[in-house]
């Protein structure tokens, strides 16, 4: 039993790291090159994955979520990784999570679908309008970024749609004012409380 546990947890964590790779190759060759130092996506996907196969085989998160955790952990490591590195979020991130993060939302049936289109439609408008509303306070990767993991939010309820935003806000207020920094990226807080918020419900 326990070598099944174990080879369920290290073979996710491989698989990660070799499509970790692969997202850090895309990254690098894109029209709008991002160069990530060798070893930070494979270590994030692979160790993601981990963890997402670990809630699996304990039982904490049931199959049909699997693939929803599973995308949303390379578009968070991905998205984080350029973040940081080159202050944006580029359209070979953002724009492929939205169909693939549809796509991942089939094993939990039709209304989950429907809802994750909607949440799309919801996050990313909302996101939209504050860009419109108040210039230069949200980037146009942060809109789309929004519209994106608007459909696995949504997929787990509309309160997770209402709370991940404002928790990451509340920790990029934290993290700006230790390290007393005027302006972090939104990214990455956004999508590492999206990302342990959906573990924890699913």
């Amino acid at each position: 039993m326990w070598l099944a546990v174990v080879l369920g947890v290290l073979a996710p964590l491989g698989v990660g790291a070799v499509v970790g790779a692969g997202v850090r190759r895309g990254l690098e060759g894109g029209r709008r090159a991002v160069p990530v130092a060798a070893g930070w996506c494979e270590a994030g996907v692979g160790l993601a994955w981990a963890a997402v196969a670990t809630a699996g085989v304990l039982g904490r998160l049931a199959p049909a979520a699997v693939p929803v955790l599973l995308v949303v952990s390379v578009v968070a490591v991905a998205g984080v990784a350029t973040d940081l590195v080159a202050g944006r979020l580029p359209d070979v991130v953002t724009l492929p999570a939205i169909p693939l993060g549809w796509a991942a939302l089939v094993p939990l049936g039709g209304a989950a679908v429907l809802a994750g289109v909607a949440g799309t439609v919801a996050l990313g408008g909302v996101h939209a309008a504050v860009a419109v509303l108040a210039p230069g306070s949200t980037g146009g990767g942060d809109v789309k970024l929004a519209a994106a993991l608007g459909a696995p939010l949504a997929a787990a309820g509309w309160w997770a749609v209402a709370l991940v935003p404002v928790a990451a806000a509340v920790v990029l207020a934290g993290v700006a004012l230790l390290l007393r920094r005027r302006s972090l990226p939104l990214g990455p807080p956004l999508l590492g409380v999206t990302w342990v918020v959906l573990l924890a419900v699913h």
